[in-house]
């Protein structure tokens, strides 16, 4: 019996691809003067800053966090967009009963903000941010979390993300996966993370959820 449905932020309920590209090209090309490709960037779509820059050997990690942040919400409203079919999904699976949750890897005061621009946050029973796990997705812990926060056993929750770390978090942690077909990262990488579902839209997922229910 499936009682809550788990998301993850960027890619899924708000559309930050470009915003993410663009602040990672800044930082890798600006500031830190170092070639990475794009793709190298999509690589890093669902990490936490700090393992991105622990990967590629930044020496002052602190500093570059700091940066990323500064930089990234100067131009945040500019960039975020909104897919016009979360809310309609969103409304209906809390007027189903389902209990919902946000898991990122985005820290709490930018995921927020994100949520605020489309006035989503009402809709979530908790959000889960790097601030409230030790390990990341792809571990189990952030999923656990959630699933502790919700007062709901893993096995009775579906974990819907475009990234395979957010469908890797929800398997090693024992709940249903969902994988988004709109993800703007490596589809094939995606499908590889062998996930229960795959939707096109927020509101596919009320059906699904719903015959689990």
């Amino acid at each position: 019996m499936i009682k809550a449905i788990l998301f993850d932020l960027d890619g899924t309920i708000v559309n930050t691809n470009n915003l993410i590209v663009k602040s990672f090209e800044y930082m890798f090309g600006e500031y830190l003067k170092m070639d990475v490709s794009r793709e190298q960037i999509h690589e890093n779509f669902g990490v936490p800053l700090r393992q991105i820059f622990e990967k590629h050997n930044i020496e002052n990690i602190d500093d570059a966090v700091k940066e990323y942040i500064r930089y990234n919400l100067s131009i945040h409203d500019e960039f975020i967009e909104n897919y016009d079919h979360v809310e309609a999904g969103l409304k209906v699976l809390r007027e189903k009963g389902f209990k919902l949750a946000i898991v990122t890897s985005k820290l709490r005061d930018t995921a927020i903000r994100g949520l605020n621009c489309f006035d989503l946050e009402k809709y979530f029973d908790v959000i889960i941010t790097p601030e409230d796990s030790t390990h990341h997705k792809p571990h189990e812990e952030p999923v656990l979390v959630a699933c502790e926060k919700l007062k709901v056993q893993p096995k009775e929750a579906i974990m819907v993300g475009d990234s395979h770390n957010d469908i890797l978090s929800g398997k090693n942690a024992g709940a249903l996966t969902c994988a988004v077909k709109y993800t703007d990262l490596n589809y094939d990488l995606l499908i590889e993370s062998n996930p229960d579902f795959s939707i096109d839209t927020i509101e596919e997922l009320v059906e699904i959820a719903s015959a689990l229910k």
